[in-house]
């Protein structure tokens, strides 16, 4: 399968499975009355607004440069990740809202809790195996708006989990005040990836540098090449999948634009080699 391909359908099985998981929350939240179920299900709500918005971005991150879009349309996929951190960040609040009014109030949950154990369980196993996935496919690809799709299908994953254990407790004990206070423990797990999310994306469309990680892998190149004569202005961003680096190199003065030219290109292969999805500018000086 094309790696193109195998994105768009990762895209897909987040929606699909997102859709499913959603139907089967509201349900068993509305025979339960458990506000840590209904959290649940607007959580997975955002998941699934996330997943549609992968769906797109990698579509249109895929397609090739034009007029309007001479550099490409990497930025897609991280105005994708930046909603989507957005989107965890406003499920987040708004199930602390709705936990803490139901402490304040006072809370009452029906005594059928099974349906809901059952379907938690059904969410923790099907969001760990699309998330698995689309961890895969994000990490072939370097894929911005994959990864935080997968890594909000992982949240719901911990949050799921918690649900789950404060449901088999509510059976156990009775103790039906379990439930929105293990909400709120959800909501904080939750703010945390998209605040996180958010963060890194932002970077990226703000043109923050590359990874001191990837700095230090060029200059490796640079400095495994004994014909140039040092380097400078090492300048890197990251656009969805890709990255563009720039760079100055120093030459002999009197080495032949020719022999510059092909060290150059030899140079450009090596950093690809080493960072993947790669367009690197080099400006050529003498020393």
């Amino acid at each position: 399968m094309r790696l193109e391909t195998q994105k768009k359908f990762a895209a897909g099985l987040s929606i699909t499975s997102n859709t499913l998981i959603i139907i089967t929350k509201i349900i068993a939240g509305m025979i339960s009355g458990s506000i840590s179920i209904i959290s649940e299900a607007i959580h997975s709500f955002s998941d699934f607004l996330a997943s549609i918005l992968t769906f797109f971005a990698v579509t249109r991150s895929a397609e090739p440069a034009d007029k309007e879009h001479p550099f490409g349309h990497g930025k897609y996929e991280d105005m994708s990740g930046f909603i989507e951190g957005g989107l965890i960040i406003f499920a987040g609040l708004y199930i602390i809202y709705e936990s803490s009014s139901k402490l304040i109030s006072g809370y009452t949950m029906e005594a059928e809790s099974m349906l809901g154990i059952y379907v938690m369980a059904f969410a923790v196993l099907a969001n760990f195996l699309v998330s698995r996935y689309l961890f895969y496919v994000a990490k072939k690809s370097d894929s911005v708006s994959l990864r935080a799709d997968a890594e909000h299908l992982q949240t719901d994953i911990f949050s799921s989990l918690g649900v789950l254990a404060g449901l088999v407790l509510i059976k156990l004990t009775g103790y039906t005040i379990l439930d929105p206070i293990i909400a709120i423990i959800v909501a904080v797990i939750i703010l945390k990836a998209g605040f996180s999310i958010s963060k890194e994306t932002l970077n990226n469309l703000l043109d923050g540098s590359i990874s001191t990680e990837d700095i230090e892998k060029i200059e490796t190149v640079l400095k495994n090449n004994t014909i140039i004569k040092g380097y400078r202005n090492i300048k890197g961003r990251k656009s969805g999948q890709y990255k563009e680096i720039e760079l100055t190199i120093l030459f002999n003065p009197d080495m032949k634009i020719s022999c510059c030219h092909n060290i150059c290109d030899q140079i450009e292969n090596d950093i690809k080699s080493e960072l993947g999805n790669v367009t690197t500018t080099i400006h050529a000086e003498p020393m």
